[in-house]
């Protein structure tokens, strides 16, 4: 026979873990956070009243798990280049992936450019009003459409990123932080904060609450305005059971990756920097043999030993594309797993290959 859990026991542990708040706590902290926001507020770029959906939606894939400190030079430079979406769907992908840099999680730019290809081609250029509609779009998911549809549009939506999640756990659940992603009942409960007017200050001023008072690490509880009321600090700040989860990067393939791209990105931007010096591409050792394009890598400068690695290959090279090439090859002389990895690239779409060369996508 199946033992159940009683209605009573499953209700008072979901109880437990978002636990119902008083009215006047919901009040209390809406109008300190907002009335917070107000003065504490970063002047970010995107935040200017007369920045654009795009510019907002751009902002909001680029700052995932990305600190905003290397977000910000970033956005500007793309909103330069490409300030609506009609001009990041036409742009060259292996210009998107070069100038996405060391934003991290590449495929991001991918989804970006596919998102713009949609709104452009399917939306005459206008970014979707509703957090329902933006999460139609490619690589657009609940977090950012509900920010997206809140920061540029003004609809009242539960924003939940990690800085959010973190400061209600906190203030109302007595926890240090929360699981690693938001169910449907977290959700529900966060849904209460939200006001019905001063939504979008609510947003913002939470995530920033968040990011600059109520930090992961070293939270400034003491000038934390909510202090008084935080059952997290009323309970001496219990260490939490969720561990935390950090990600690895010397020795995997992640990095590996990354320095593999590194060296297509490099050959790209120095063969456009040649372009546009002479006029003119430059003819290649691979061009001449047929084997590949102006920005293309011999696949055997990634994979066979050094021993075996043709001088004329190597003296093709642009100097920025032999030292990212070194810095790759330092990395490992395991063959199998760097053909593994060219392989995982190309599937993903960040890589192309061209007989026994590899270049950034066309």
């Amino acid at each position: 026979m199946t033992h159940r859990t009683p209605t009573e026991s499953r209700s008072s542990g979901a109880d437990c873990q978002f636990p119902p708040v008083a009215a006047d706590n919901v009040e209390r902290v809406r109008r300190t956070i907002i009335s917070w926001f107000e003065s504490a507020a970063r002047p970010l770029p995107w935040r200017d009243p007369d920045t654009s959906a795009w510019a907002i939606l751009v902002s909001e894939i680029m700052s995932q798990q990305t600190p905003v400190s290397r977000v910000e030079p970033r956005w500007r430079e793309w909103m330069d280049k490409w300030p609506t979406p009609v001009d990041l769907a036409r742009a060259p992908t292996a210009e998107v992936l070069h100038r996405w840099d060391r934003l991290g999680y590449p495929r991001r730019a991918l989804r970006l450019q596919e998102a713009a290809r949609v709104i452009a081609d399917e939306l005459d250029g206008q970014v979707p009003q509703t957090a329902v509609e933006l999460s139609q779009l490619p690589g657009i998911g609940s977090y950012t459409a509900a920010a997206v549809a809140s920061f540029a549009h003004g609809e009242r939506t539960t924003v939940l990123d990690t800085n959010v999640r973190r400061v209600l756990i906190r203030l109302f659940a007595g926890r240090e932080r929360p699981t690693p992603s938001p169910g449907r009942r977290e959700t529900e409960w966060a849904a209460q904060f939200v006001p019905e007017r001063d939504h979008v200050k609510w947003n913002a001023g939470i995530m920033e609450f968040g990011a600059l008072v109520c930090t992961s690490r070293n939270p400034q509880c003491d000038d934390c305005p909510l202090n008084d009321i935080c059952a997290w600090q009323q309970a001496g700040r219990p260490a939490s059971a969720v561990k935390r989860t950090t990600q690895k990067w010397a020795g995997t393939d992640r990095q590996l990756r990354g320095a593999i791209m590194d060296v297509l990105k490099s050959a790209h931007a120095e063969n456009a920097a040649n372009e546009e010096r002479t006029g003119h591409r430059k003819s290649t050792r691979l061009e001449e043999t047929g084997n590949g394009l102006p920005d293309a890598v011999s696949i055997d400068l990634f994979v066979a030993p050094t021993s075996q690695i043709d001088p004329d290959l190597l003296d093709s090279l642009g100097q920025a594309t032999s030292d990212s090439l070194s810095t790759m090859r330092n990395l490992t002389a395991d063959s199998t797993r760097v053909s593994r990895l060219i392989a995982d690239l190309v599937d993903d779409g960040l890589a192309e290959r061209h007989q026994d060369s590899l270049s950034l996508p066309r």
